[in-house]
C-alpha cells in the first residue's frame, strides 16, 4: 500500500514559512490576465488568495479578449517600470493574437516568478536559476520533504512540456537521477515506464497511466488535472489502481498542485531579493 504524499501538508508549511518573513521583503505580485478564460480565473484566484495568506501584496491587471498585442506588451513595460512591483505572471493561454513568446520575452527577468523568461529558463536549465519554474521544482520540493532519495533513481517523466517535462528532467538531472522523457512517440511506452524508480505523469490524459506500466514500489508523481464529467477532478494516473503497487503516489487534488501555488509564493520573495540584493 502506497504512502500519500500529502502536497496540502508540505504547501502550508511552505506558506507559513514564507508568512514569516518581515513584510517588506515579500514585495508585490503583479497577475495580467487577457480576456476570461473560467480555468485562467481559477488559478489567478487560487494564487490570490495564496498571497493573501503570505502576505504578498497582489494585483490584477485584466485586459479584454480582444485586447491587441502592443497593449499587452504596454502593460507588460509598465510593470516592469514600477518599482513596486517585484513579480509578474502573465496567465496563459492567451488569445490567438498575442505573441507568447514575445511577452515571455519582455518581462524584466528579475520579476518572472513563473520562470518563463528565456534567460531565466537558461539559468534554470544549467542549475544556475534563483527563480525556478513553479511545478517543477515544486515536485522536487515533495521528494525532498517526504525524505525520498533521488540520487542514483530512474526517473521516467511521461511528458515533454517546456512546462513540466524538460525543466522537471534537468532538476532531476542535478538531483543526481538518472532521467528519460518519453512522448506520443515513444515506443514501447509501458515498458520505458515499468522501469521507473521515480514515474512523474504530465501528458493531460485522465487515468493514463495504468496499474500495468508501474514497477512494484516505485514512486508516482502525478501532474495532471483532468475534469471528467461532473466537474470531478482527476489525474493523468489511474490512482484506485495504482495505490496498492506503488510505495509512494500523490493525489489529484492534493499533491502537486498546492506545492506548484507555494513555490510561487517563495519565487516573490526571491524576486524582491534579486531586486534589493
Amino acid at each position: 500500500m502506497a504512502k500519500i504524499i500529502d502536497g496540502k501538508k508540505h504547501a502550508a508549511t511552505i506558506r507559513a514559512e514564507v508568512a514569516a518573513l518581515p513584510a517588506e521583503k515579500k514585495g508585490k505580485l503583479a497577475v495580467v490576465l487577457v480576456g476570461d478564460n473560467p480555468a485562467s480565473i481559477v488559478y489567478i484566484n487560487m494564487k490570490k488568495k495564496a498571497c493573501e495568506e503570505c502576505g504578498i501584496d497582489f494585483e490584477l491587471f485584466k485586459l479584454p479578449e480582444n485586447a491587441s498585442h502592443g497593449e499587452v506588451l504596454n502593460l507588460i513595460d509598465g510593470i516592469n517600470n514600477d518599482s513596486k512591483i517585484t513579480g509578474v505572471l502573465v496567465q496563459q493561454p492567451f488569445p490567438p493574437q498575442i505573441i507568447k513568446d514575445e511577452v515571455l520575452s519582455r518581462m524584466n527577468p528579475k520579476k518572472d516568478v513563473d520562470c518563463l523568461h528565456p534567460y531565466n529558463v537558461g539559468l534554470a536549465a544549467t542549475g544556475q536559476g534563483t527563480l525556478l519554474p513553479c511545478t517543477p521544482a515544486g515536485c522536487v520540493t515533495l521528494l525532498k520533504r517526504e525524505g525520498i532519495e533521488i540520487s542514483g533513481k530512474k526517473a521516467v517523466i511521461v511528458g515533454r512540456s517546456d512546462i513540466v517535462g524538460k525543466p522537471l528532467a534537468l532538476m532531476l538531472l542535478a538531483e543526481n537521477a538518472t532521467v528519460t522523457i518519453c512522448h506520443s512517440r515513444t515506443k514501447n511506452l509501458a515498458e520505458e515506464c515499468r522501469a521507473a524508480d521515480i514515474l512523474v505523469a504530465a501528458i493531460g490524459r485522465a487515468k493514463f497511466i495504468t496499474a500495468d506500466m508501474v514497477k512494484p514500489g516505485a514512486i508516482v508523481i502525478d501532474v495532471g488535472v483532468n475534469r471528467l464529467e461532473g466537474k470531478k477532478v482527476c489525474g493523468d494516473v489511474d490512482y484506485d489502481a495504482i495505490f496498492d503497487k506503488c510505495s509512494y503516489i500523490t493525489p489529484v487534488p492534493g499533491g502537486v498542485g498546492p506545492m506548484t501555488v507555494a513555490t510561487l509564493m517563495e519565487n516573490c520573495v526571491k524576486a524582491w531579493e534579486l531586486q534589493n540584493a
